[in-house]
């Protein structure tokens, strides 16, 4: 019994053509955050708010507005401030 097969003539081929993968199907991308950039600006004088303006805006947003989402949201910055 003889067997015929093309498998033996198969030769593996190294992947040198194509593209990346090994990201889950997406394009691999370069190593590090997005984000490195912040902090950095071209401004000379740059104004922080300060914290207890913050929390009267916030206070102001929570009684003036009637979005659910942005009264939430104010509720939320104001327990992370521990201003109430």
């Amino acid at each position: 019994m003889s067997f015929d097969s093309n498998l033996s003539k198969i030769k593996p081929k190294l992947r040198t053509t194509g593209n990346i993968s090994g990201n889950f199907g997406k394009a691999k991308v370069k190593a590090g955050s997005s984000l490195n950039e912040i902090g950095l600006s071209d401004k000379d004088v740059i104004h922080v708010t300060k914290r207890s303006d913050y929390i009267n805006r916030m206070v102001t947003l929570f009684y003036k507005t009637e979005d659910d989402k942005m009264r939430r949201f104010a509720y939320n910055e104001l327990h992370r401030l521990h201003a109430i």
